[in-house]
């Protein structure tokens, strides 16, 4: 995820700036840069890579200006390298731009502009920086506004410009900025963290808001150029605290950003009024998407399941056959592959090594590989012929979470791109977009259970072995339950298909072994509300994860914990996140390290 950090005032800005970029460091990055007004020239200097080697790359030419920008990119449009990083100048050099977000129409702007302006990297932010320039006219924060009104996406933007050397301009939509007040000297950053050194007197840009920061002061608008006034807010964090922008773990901080990055996975690739999604970096025609006859998904771990939740769904909207394999089996297995087979290689890094060699497998037997990855630039999304982004920004913690609901909310469209073409109706599409688009609100609704599933947390806390059931296309998301409790609490766990108990797991039940279960209102809810009175029968104590309203579920469960109605194939959505919670609580009243847990690496580069 992106960092910015800017500064205007009386100190010299390169040290400053350089020390806000490490304190962005744990948002992730893979690239950094700097832009300072000195006197009237522009120094500017990028670099793909650490801020270490952007110090290096500086060397002893340290400006003297006093005002400045800086950024750490976490690449979504264009691979990580130099010309890609920010900042980014426009055509004449005098006006530099730092940018979060996504422009969404960046196509089309730069098609529009590239007949006047000559583009320098593959990035949809570099377009702002030539719009801006196009509708300058002298008075930079109109030009902001002008060019503004044009686009489509989101941003936290910061603009400099060598004929103001006395002047930021700042906006934002959808992307946080954060001003921060002292004397004769303002700050902005896209979060409070390197902000604290100097002071903790803020205030927060909302959604269609412009600022001027000059050195005598503040002064905030609307798009409309409307004069708007905010209160000041006093920051009570300390540093550590910061960092995680007030979370106690980056494992809690992520598993509440769901609800956000879930709308920067499927922004633009939902076409509600044809009821079908559109992934353009399928780089598939409908008519190579008709002829595929078979999908199989690879992956290892949290990924995995994510594909199984996609077997069930592909199976269901597209009637194509599915199979999920694990990559470390698939890639010694003599697999069967045509050229009519579509191979989704699943992976948050991209760089996964077992699924790497699950790709070049399925491309030497000829295959169609496509990669669903995290991390823009990374191997898998190279050397596979298409795919898509989840864009999840980076995840810390080593157990996944957001990164695990955005993978399926991509593979959902996907789903429905291909159901479309055969079997699912117009209306049927439009249902499901609907269902869709309603997700974000009702995980925020979870997330405020956040005290109560502590509460059943901490009952559970004590025991050694875990069973988590489920059916269907919620046997998946048991499994993810289950490797999330075992991967940062230590805690002994298994999931079992609930129908599966009588062959064999039935023997471990009783008072010492507790049962997780999800019995949410669907196709087999009264199958799974069967298999539970089994599990009650043989002593152990049953935790429930049930739709709103089921009165039984009260009865039938020692514990309940209720997330909203929606339809079955999106069920796995909401229902991960109460057994997120559980086990991250779980794992903090035993004083596990959440965040790096024992023996596990974020990203498995070797096999």
């Amino acid at each position: 995820m992106c960092g910015i950090i800017g500064y205007i005032g009386n100190r010299r800005a390169t040290p400053l700036l350089m020390q806000g970029l490490r304190r962005l460091e744990y948002r992730g990055y893979d690239s950094a840069g700097i832009a300072v007004l000195d006197g009237n020239s522009l120094f500017c200097e990028r670099t793909a890579g650490r801020i270490d080697a952007l110090k290096e790359k500086i060397g002893e030419r340290r400006p003297e200006g006093t005002v400045g920008i800086a950024h750490t990119r976490w690449a979504t449009h264009g691979i990580v390298s130099e010309h890609n990083a920010h900042p980014h100048r426009a055509c004449n050099d005098s006006l530099v731009i730092v940018h979060n977000g996504i422009i969404e129409n960046y196509r089309e702007l730069r098609a529009e502009l590239q007949a006047t302006h000559t583009f320098t990297s593959d990035t949809d932010s570099e377009v702002l920086a030539h719009l801006i320039e196009s509708c300058h006219q002298g008075n930079l924060r109109h030009s902001v506004a002008c060019a503004l009104s044009k686009v489509r996406g989101t941003y936290g933007l910061v603009v400099m410009h060598a004929d103001n050397p006395d002047l930021l301009v700042c906006a934002r939509m959808g992307s946080p900025l954060v001003i921060g007040m002292g004397e004769h000297e303002y700050f902005v950053a896209s979060d409070a963290t390197p902000l604290l050194p100097y002071t903790k007197d803020v205030t927060y840009l909302d959604d269609g808001e412009i600022a001027e920061l000059r050195r005598d002061g503040v002064r905030i608008y609307d798009l409309r150029e409307k004069t708007v006034h905010k209160d000041i807010q006093r920051i009570e964090w300390n540093d550590e605290q910061a960092q995680k922008q007030g979370y106690d773990h980056f494992m809690l901080k992520e598993i509440f950003e769901q609800p956000v990055v879930f709308r920067d996975a499927v922004r633009g690739r939902k076409i509600p009024e044809d009821g079908t999604a559109y992934l353009g970096g399928l780089n598939m025609t409908e008519s190579q998407m008709r002829n595929v006859s078979r999908v199989v998904f690879v992956a290892c771990g949290t990924a995995y399941h994510a594909g199984m939740i996609g077997k069930y769904v592909f199976e269901r909207l597209a009637h194509i056959p599915c199979e999920v394999e694990v990559a470390s089996e698939f890639r010694y297995r003599d697999c069967v592959l045509d050229d009519r087979t579509l191979v989704f290689a699943i992976s948050q890094s991209g760089e996964t090594a077992d699924t790497l060699a699950a790709v070049r497998e399925a491309r030497r037997k000829g295959a169609i590989v496509r990669g669903i990855v995290n991390v823009v630039g990374s191997t898998i999304a190279r050397e596979t012929d298409g795919g898509t982004y989840i864009h999840a920004g980076p995840e810390l913690a080593v157990a996944s979470t957001k990164a695990f609901t955005n993978m399926v909310a991509v593979i959902l469209l996907y789903a429905l791109q291909f159901g479309r073409l055969k079997h699912v109706s117009l209306a049927d599409g439009q249902q499901f977009l609907q269902a869709h688009f309603e997700i974000p609100s009702k995980m925020e609704q979870i997330l405020n259970m956040n005290d109560e599933i502590a509460a059943v947390a901490r009952r559970y806390a004590r025991y050694r072995d875990f069973l988590f059931l489920g059916r269907g296309i919620n046997y998946p998301v048991a499994l993810e339950g289950s490797l999330k409790l075992k991967e940062i609490s230590y805690i002994h766990s298994e999931a079992y298909p609930a129908g599966e108990m009588k062959h064999g797991v039935n023997a471990l039940l009783g008072p010492d072994f507790p049962v997780l279960a999800i019995m949410t209102k669907n196709q087999l809810y009264e199958k799974m509300r069967s298999n539970i009175e089994e599990v009650r029968a043989r002593g152990s104590k049953v935790i429930l994860i049930a739709t709103e309203g089921d009165t039984d579920a009260r009865q039938l469960g020692d514990d309940v914990l209720t997330v909203p109605s929606t339809i079955e194939a999106l069920e796995p959505l909401l229902n991960t996140i109460p057994l997120q919670l559980f086990a991250y609580h779980a794992a903090t009243m035993l004083d596990r390290d959440v965040d790096r847990p024992r023996n596990l690496a974020k990203s498995v580069t070797v096999e």
